[in-house]
């Protein structure tokens, strides 16, 4: 089978490439990625000597581009992975991720409609908004994104399942929890509080950080979605995470006892405007596809922690120049309004 990965340099895609591409040994796979700052070709440094992998450097917003690569490459399965994705970045400048997760997943499923490929997309769990105390979230809840990333992706999900429904197209979308784990970009709160505490900085918690999150290995959400693309019905929703949530101090304290770095590195900061308080999803609907997690949410995060912990050389050049004035932005003026207090 040949498959176009886009995104597939960025966090999940990459592990996702990794993972298929041991696990299915007789498929190839053409990675679609624009290399923006969190899609690195470093991601996946090892195995660009393998001729079952080629890379395309564009835009998913590019049609002409988009059509020519399956064309060429004979493209059986579209798995999308590309998006802007980080909620801060979207209040700060939201429409790139208009641009990137509504009109580029849409140009994948017209080219996908047009040369008749099954398309696979990647979505989150933010799409449904805050969730309310003693529910968890099932697949056909109603969609309530409540940030610009949030409704870009529900947008997307949206457009997926209408080209299913008028058009027949073959898809599938899975949604998934809060992803740690390797190769992911400092910006996101595993990694940055992980980075942080090993360079002996304030650790930036938003408001009480009480807000509840399901922390998912990121082989956890590759395996789930194989199990999908295997075993899943089209036109379906599935549910990726670990059916548990903790609160972001709890997270924090996993980040700093796993490094063995103090608890008073945490620094309350202002919260992010619209910030959910929770997210929790039922995933009985993948578990019934025979899928498992290997991970429990604080095994997640200690493992993460210990990633970052063993691969300085991966991260620290990251944590410079562009990154640095991106840090400023966002928390130079909380940190310094929490010290005043």
């Amino acid at each position: 089978m040949n498959l176009l990965i886009t995104g597939g340099c960025g966090f999940i895609g990459s592990n996702f490439v990794r993972y298929w591409l041991e696990h299915h040994p007789g498929d190839h796979v053409v990675v679609y990625d624009k290399l923006t700052y969190a899609g690195r070709r470093e991601n996946l440094q090892e195995l660009w000597g393998d001729p079952r992998l080629r890379l395309v450097q564009a835009d998913i917003a590019d049609l002409e581009t988009v059509r020519r690569s399956c064309q060429e490459h004979g493209t059986d399965l579209i798995v999308n992975f590309a998006a802007e994705t980080h909620v801060d970045q979207s209040i700060l400048g939201p429409l790139v991720f208009t641009d990137t997760n509504v009109r580029g997943t849409h140009v994948l499923l017209e080219v996908a409609r047009e040369l008749g490929i099954r398309l696979h997309h990647i979505s989150t769990d933010e799409v449904y908004g805050h969730i309310p105390d003693r529910h968890q979230s099932i697949e056909t809840d109603p969609l309530a994104p409540r940030s610009p990333y949030a409704a870009s992706k529900a947008a997307a999900d949206q457009l997926v399942q209408a080209y299913h429904i008028t058009y027949g197209l073959p898809v599938t979308i899975t949604r998934g929890a809060n992803n740690v784990g390797p190769y992911q970009y400092p910006e996101k709160a595993v990694p940055l509080f992980s980075t942080n505490a090993i360079l002996g900085e304030p650790l930036p918690v938003y408001g009480d950080g009480r807000q509840m999150r399901d922390y998912a290995h990121v082989f956890d959400h590759c395996t789930g979605i194989e199990t999908v693309l295997l075993r899943g019905e089209i036109g379906e929703v599935y549910n990726v995470g670990t059916g548990r949530e903790m609160t972001n101090l709890e997270m924090v304290g996993i980040v700093l006892d796993t490094l063995g770095k103090g608890h008073d590195l945490v620094r309350h900061v202002t919260d992010r405007p619209g910030h959910d308080r929770r997210y929790s999803m039922n995933v009985h609907k993948l578990r019934a596809l025979g899928w498992e997690p290997r991970y429990d949410p604080r095994q997640a995060v200690a493992e993460a922690a210990r990633w970052y912990a063993e691969h300085r050389g991966w991260w620290e050049p990251i944590r410079s120049g562009e990154f640095r004035e991106y840090y400023a932005r966002q928390y130079a003026e909380r940190l310094a309004d929490q010290e005043q207090r």
